[in-house]
C-alpha cells in the first residue's frame, strides 16, 4: 500500500513537473523583486531589535559631568560670630592675650558657585522581568516578519506563474490568427480564380477580403496583448519591460494531474505562511500576558554606582568620591491597573485564537473553490478538445466542397470563423488548466 502511494505521488510529481524555464524565471523574480527586498530589510531591523533588547541585561555606564555657576538667589545666614565671639573674648581675658580673634557673621549662597560634579554613572539591573519578556517579544516579531516574507514569496511565485501562462496564451493566439490569416488569404485567391471563371459573383470575393481584413485586425490585437503580457511579466521580475521571454510550451501539452483535495488541505495547514504569522502573533500575545502577570507580583531591583570628582573649582585634589546604591521599585497600588492590563492581554490572546480559527475556515474555503475550479477546467478542456476536432473536420469538408463549387460563401466563412474560435477556446482552456492549478498550489501553500 505504501509503495503504491509512493508511486502515485512520484508519477503525479513527474506529470506536474514545472518548466525548467519557468523555474528559472521564478528564482530570478524572488531574487530581484523590490517588495521582497524591502521585507528583507524589515527582517534585518527585527534582528537588530532583538540585539537592542538583549543589551538591557548588561550594565549601563554614562559619563555625566556638570558645572554650575550661580548669581543671586536664596542665601543662608550663619551666625558664626554670635556663637564664637563670646567664647573667644572669655579665653582672651583668661590668658591675657588676643590669640582668639573676633569673627564676623557670614551668609552663603545656596546655589553653588564655580561648582563641578564630574562622574561616571553605572547602573546594573539585578532583576527585571520586563527585559526577559521583551527579548521574547522581539524574537516573536522576527518570526512574524519572516512569515510575511514567505507570504510575499508565495504571492509572487503564483503571480509569475500566472503571468507566464498568460503570455503563452497570447503567443498561441497570435499563432492561431496567423493560421486563420493564411486560410483567409487562400480563400481570397480561390475566390479570385472562381470569379475569373465566372463561377462566383463579386460579392464572394469582397466577403473573402473582408474576412481577411477582420482576421488581420484580430492578429494585431493579439500581438498587442502579447506585448502587454510580456511587460507585466518583466515587471514582476524587475526587468526591462521589453526584455525577451523564453517561451516553453512543451510542459503543458497535457493538463496537470490533481491529487485528492485532502492532500492540498493538509499541506495548507503545514505550509501557508498566514498560519505561521497568526501563531506567532498568538505566542507574542501570550508572552505579553505572562509579562503583565509577573509585573503584578514582582519588583525590579538594580545596583547603581556614582564615582568621580566633586567640589568647588576644577582642582581634582581631595575631590574624589564614590556612592553605591541598591534600589527597588515595587508598585503596591495603582487602582487595579495591573489587573486590568492582565485582563486586556488575555482578551487579546482570545482574539488571536479567533483569527486563527477564522483563517483555517477561509483557507479551507479557498482550497475547496480552487480545487473544484481546477477540476471543472480539466473537464471543460476535454469538451473543447472534442469541439476542436469536430470543427476541424467540418472546416475541411466545407473547404473541399467550396473548392468544387458545392458550398456557399457563407458556409466557408462560417467554417473558418468556427475553426478559429474553437482553436482559441481550446488554447485558452488548455493553459487555463495550468493557471487554475497554480491558484490551487498557491491556496495550499506550495
Amino acid at each position: 500500500m505504501r509503495l503504491t502511494t509512493f508511486i502515485l505521488i512520484f508519477i503525479g510529481g513527474i506529470a506536474n513537473a514545472q518548466s525548467p524555464v519557468l523555474d528559472q524565471y521564478i528564482h530570478q523574480g524572488l531574487e530581484s523583486n523590490l517588495a521582497l527586498r524591502q521585507q528583507q530589510m524589515e527582517i534585518e531591523k527585527s534582528i537588530k531589535a532583538i540585539e537592542i533588547a538583549k543589551t538591557h541585561f548588561f550594565p549601563q555606564v554614562n559619563f555625566a559631568p556638570t558645572y554650575s555657576v550661580a548669581f543671586g538667589g536664596r542665601k543662608i545666614d550663619i551666625p558664626i560670630g554670635d556663637l564664637l565671639n563670646p567664647v573667644y573674648s572669655t579665653l582672651n581675658a583668661l590668658t591675657g592675650t588676643s590669640v582668639f580673634p573676633q569673627v564676623e557673621n557670614t551668609s552663603e549662597q545656596m546655589a553653588p558657585m564655580n561648582f563641578h560634579d564630574t562622574k561616571l554613572e553605572i547602573k546594573v539591573p539585578l532583576f527585571n522581568s520586563d527585559i526577559k519578556y521583551n527579548v521574547q517579544l522581539q524574537k516573536q516579531l522576527l518570526l512574524t516578519e519572516e512569515a510575511k516574507k514567505k507570504y510575499l514569496q508565495l504571492e509572487l511565485k503564483a503571480n509569475i506563474e500566472s503571468a507566464y501562462y498568460q503570455y503563452l496564451q497570447a503567443l498561441e493566439a497570435i499563432r492561431i490568427f496567423a493560421y486563420a490569416e493564411n486560410l483567409a488569404k487562400e480563400n481570397v485567391l480561390l475566390n479570385q480564380k472562381l470569379l475569373q471563371h465566372e463561377e462566383v459573383l463579386i460579392d464572394a470575393k469582397l466577403t473573402a477580403e473582408y474576412e481577411l481584413s477582420k482576421v488581420q485586425i484580430q492578429k494585431k490585437e493579439a500581438e498587442k496583448n502579447a506585448k502587454v503580457a510580456k511587460a507585466y511579466f518583466n515587471f514582476l521580475l524587475n526587468r526591462n519591460l521589453e526584455e525577451n521571454i523564453e517561451a516553453d510550451s512543451t510542459f503543458f501539452s497535457q493538463p496537470p494531474l490533481l491529487k485528492p483535495i485532502s492532500y492540498f488541505q493538509e499541506n495548507a495547514l503545514l505550509s501557508r505562511p498566514e498560519f505561521e504569522q497568526l501563531q506567532t502573533g498568538l505566542a507574542a500575545q501570550q508572552t505579553l500576558v505572562s509579562m503583565n502577570e509577573k509585573n503584578a507580583l514582582l519588583p525590579t531591583l538594580f545596583l547603581g554606582v556614582n564615582t568621580g570628582f566633586q567640589g568647588f573649582g576644577y582642582t581634582f585634589r581631595n575631590q574624589a568620591y564614590m556612592v553605591g546604591q541598591v534600589g527597588m521599585t515595587w508598585n503596591l497600588y495603582n487602582a487595579g491597573q495591573k489587573k486590568l492590563k492582565i485582563q486586556q492581554s488575555r482578551i487579546g490572546a482570545l482574539q488571536w485564537n479567533s483569527k486563527l480559527e477564522e483563517a483555517k475556515k477561509q483557507i479551507e474555503m479557498q482550497i475547496y473553490k480552487a480545487y473544484h475550479d481546477a477540476v471543472q477546467s480539466q473537464e471543460a478542456l476535454q469538451s473543447k478538445t472534442l469541439d476542436l476536432n469536430r470543427t476541424k473536420k467540418v472546416h475541411d469538408l466545407v473547404q473541399s466542397r467550396y473548392k468544387n463549387g458545392a458550398a456557399l460563401t457563407i458556409e466557408i466563412t462560417k467554417a473558418q470563423n468556427d475553426l478559429t474560435a474553437a482553436q482559441l477556446s481550446y488554447t485558452i482552456e488548455k493553459l487555463s488548466t495550468w493557471i487554475k492549478y497554480s491558484e490551487l498550489k498557491k491556496a495550499s501553500g506550495y
